[in-house]
């Protein structure tokens, strides 16, 4: 594969990465900073939406990976333990998959930046060009949109079903009575009174400190979370809480962990763990402008953004399971009483937080179409608007017309996150990185293929269990 072209769109300005590479050495030197100045060379265009100095500090850079994972997520991981069983979540889910996903997110974040270090291109639909020609940029355009499209639809159907809540409990009104408290209405509102003006910042190193309050108000959501099972020990039954009007009868609501279930539900699960983790879009824009940018500085990043949220994952689930045990609910807060304070109080935060995650979450959507629709355009303002209206246009419908939040988990959970965490990655590497630094049979090269694989079966078993769920009726047990 021919991989010197300097003039491909998207490469860096200034020192261009020397793809000959001699030898192995060499190539590892010049990989561990491959970010070059941002002064261009004699004759040497420069990059389309990377012309700048990258100003975000370390600590923003992980406020705004991190803020990327968390969301809505971290709801539904509960839901899956009460689906798996103690014995199995812990077993499998813990140690091999929810710890395992966590891992091999990262391991995929360093299969693209080694990418993205071989040829010097810092844009995600680029080394999908790079790898494989024009289709492969359209094919990685239209995965980032598909999941972040999904992303932001699971943060504002949090905003739908729970804003009514918690200002029908304000004003000691009934949510379902007055037409201002209407979710549908509410998500507009929110959309273009706050998600819209932070969605029209430049630049995404703007929000680190929106990302930070984001991961603040989900810090109190877990400790929250730990507290209430403690005071509420066995909440199954418990007059104050909605799980008896809530729970179907066939599900068991004693107070007792189930070391092992097995039912319909139980491949939403996995789903739902790798929708959890997916940050990738939002990888190499956070590089972009990452102060003093270097693969090394970047992998850490990323390494203690996911090592955070697998912490607070995993404690969420648990202490949410052992609260409600095989009622628990695909949104967790739904289970919880309205008239608490605290759960109000928590209730508050989880809206403040995912509505600031929305604004970061729509930035690779925008530079996907703009590198997909406009690759040689300068920046323009009327365009960058354009395109933050069009999304939350769209995205508004979708939430208002999409029932339940646990689909959109498993469809998108499904489909863009293992093609983001594996599939992509893995391609990637196996066409980007030269034979003459890494045969096509050496052991990272074989590591990658296997990783490729291994996405493309995630992919086809979880799509296959959740067709079957729908076309027997049963994928709504569990819905709200």
């Amino acid at each position: 594969m021919e991989l010197q072209d300097p003039k491909m769109n998207g490469a860096l300005p200034g020192g261009a990465v020397d793809l000959n590479f001699p030898a192995y050495s060499s190539y590892r030197q010049e990989h561990e900073g491959f970010l070059p100045s941002h002064s261009p060379s004699p004759g040497r265009k420069p990059a389309q939406f990377m012309d700048f100095e990258g100003k975000t500090s370390f600590g923003m850079s992980v406020f705004n990976l991190s803020n990327a994972i968390m969301g809505s997520g971290i709801l539904g991981l509960a839901y899956a333990m009460a689906h798996t069983g103690v014995l199995f979540f812990f077993a499998i889910c813990h140690r091999a998959l929810l710890l395992c996903i966590a891992l091999l997110s990262s391991y995929s974040i360093h299969l693209l930046l080694t990418c993205a270090g071989v040829v010097g291109i810092r844009a995600y639909e680029q080394l999908g060009q790079r790898a494989l020609g024009p289709a492969g940029k359209v094919v990685v355009a239209a995965v980032i949109c598909l999941h972040n499209v999904g992303a932001m639809s699971s943060y504002l159907f949090i905003i739908k079903s729970e804003l009514p809540l918690v200002i029908g409990t304000f004003l000691d009104m009934d949510p379902e009575g007055d037409w201002f408290l209407k979710g549908n209405l509410l998500i507009i509102i929110v959309s273009v009174l706050i998600i819209l003006p932070l969605a029209l910042m430049r630049h995404l190193g703007y929000l680190g400190y929106t990302s930070g309050l984001s991961l603040t108000c989900m810090l109190f959501f877990l400790i929250s979370v730990i507290y209430k099972k403690f005071q509420l020990g066995c909440a199954v039954g418990h007059n104050e809480t909605e799980v008896e009007r809530k729970s179907p009868p066939s599900l068991n609501t004693s107070c007792e962990a189930q070391m092992f279930t097995a039912d319909s539900q139980m491949f939403y699960t996995v789903p739902i763990m790798a929708f959890a983790f997916v940050c990738h879009p939002e990888v190499l824009p956070i590089y972009t402008e990452l102060c003093r940018p270097s693969k090394r500085r970047m992998q850490a990043v990323a390494n203690v953004s996911i090592g955070a949220m697998f912490c607070m994952y995993a404690l969420t689930a648990t202490f949410g399971y052992l609260t409600f045990y095989s009622s628990v609910e695909a949104e967790m807060l739904h289970m919880y009483s309205q008239q608490d304070l605290l759960i109000l109080c928590v209730r508050l935060a989880v809206l403040l937080a995912v509505t600031l995650t929305v604004p970061v979450v729509l930035f690779p959507i925008r530079r996907a179409l703009q590198q997909l629709l406009f690759p040689s355009k300068a920046f323009s303002w009327p365009r960058h608007v354009a395109i933050a209206l069009i999304l939350l246009v769209l995205v508004n419908v979708l939430v208002i017309c999409v029932p339940t939040i646990r689909d959109i988990f498993g469809v998108i959970g499904s489909t863009s996150a293992p093609s983001l965490i594996f599939i992509l990655p893995s391609v990637f590497y196996l066409r980007i990185v030269p034979s003459e630094v890494e045969p096509l049979y050496s052991w990272p090269k074989i590591q990658a293929l296997c990783f490729g694989i291994l996405g493309v079966l995630f992919m086809a078993i979880s799509l296959g269990f959740m067709f079957a769920n729908w076309a027997t009726g049963q994928s709504h047990v569990s819905g709200h």
